[in-house]
């Protein structure tokens, strides 16, 4: 079975795309960088730990919490269900689709059929819209694909998957077409949230602080590394083509704040835009140099990175200040 007209077209980051394509399929049409700033997607986070190959940097906020928040900040009802069964799991998914309900799913992409990169990912999300005996039939982003198919086996295995970020064969739907009785209102307290809790970190690895202790880190990336000629280029190119828009996520934000902007007619988000376009290319840079270290061997380009770093702390610091003083009452 097939569900007709279920879609995100172009979309860059997988949870904004799956959380559009179900949108879209209940009537409610809103660009990916608007779905990302309700969700309060944007974050930073500096992981590392003894059963890493290599440290991880994130730019957005934990897998599954950008759907949550947006929803909830568009007054839409989300359904979600986990189980270790995987007989159940399977029906949650049949159930829902015969019901009318595209369904989101997360997963880990190393299973995927049309991932051709065989790297383990547990917070990656798709759209499911149905399927047949042999195959599922999926909403990726444009970069993997879009509207693409898999094994029903390999399905069950990329969900079943356990590891970093995976979910328990996480499925979701979403009810309610009506959206915000104020989309401007939604906007302003997702932005004033998000800063909040950027500004805020609970551990000394997230938000602003985490990007301070990057810069710290990124210095002994060549030492750290069992092989720098692959582990440097590959973090370089999921900041910026890993799904994430480009600029670890800072270019759909940018894009979320002009937006923004027109919709409320706001000078001062209109500066807030501003901001974030001097600092998305700053982690395109940032990118560049933690590849050509690892491509060259030279330790110049991960102290110019660190340098880019701790002014990324103090530039997104002082965004995030602005932003979240902005609709204070």
């Amino acid at each position: 079975m097939l569900i007709e007209n279920v879609e995100f077209p172009g979309g860059v980051h997988c949870e904004t795309t799956t959380l559009g394509a179900l949108l879209r399929h209940n009537g409610i049409e809103l660009s990916e960088p608007v779905l990302f700033g309700l969700g309060e997607g944007l974050g930073f986070v500096y992981w590392d730990s003894r059963r890493m190959d290599f440290p991880f940097l994130g730019g957005r906020v934990k897998p599954g919490a950008l759907t949550r928040t947006a929803t909830g900040r568009l007054g839409l009802a989300l359904h979600a269900e986990e189980t270790t069964s995987p007989r159940k799991a399977w029906r949650n998914v049949t159930d829902a689709l015969a019901a009318g309900h595209p369904v989101g799913l997360q997963l880990d992409s190393y299973h995927l059929d049309h991932f051709t990169t065989k790297v383990h990912f547990g917070g990656h999300f798709v759209a499911m819209y149905g399927y047949d005996d042999t195959h599922a039939y999926l909403v990726d982003t444009a970069q993997q694909g879009g509207a693409v198919r898999t094994t029903l086996q390999s399905l069950h295995q990329a969900r079943a998957e356990r590891g970093p970020m995976t979910a328990r064969n996480l499925s979701f739907t979403i009810t309610g077409s009506t959206g915000p009785r104020n989309l401007g209102d939604a906007i302003r307290n997702a932005i004033s949230a998000n800063a909040t809790t950027f500004l805020n970190p609970p551990i000394a690895n997230l938000g602003h602080r985490g990007i301070a202790k990057a810069a710290r880190q990124v210095t002994g990336w060549l030492d750290r590394s069992a092989d720098p000629s692959r582990d440097l280029p590959l973090a370089a190119t999921l900041m910026e083509r890993g799904g994430t828009g480009g600029s670890l996520f800072r270019v759909l934000y940018r894009d979320f704040l002009a937006e923004a902007a027109a919709v409320l007619d706001d000078e001062n988000l209109h500066h807030g835009h501003r901001l974030y376009a001097e600092i998305a290319p700053l982690w395109t840079e940032v990118a560049h140099h933690v590849a050509a270290a690892g491509e060259t061997g030279d330790p110049d380009h991960l102290t110019r990175a660190s340098a880019l770093l701790l002014a990324l702390a103090e530039k997104e610091r002082n965004a995030a200040r602005f932003l979240s003083s902005m609709f204070r009452k």
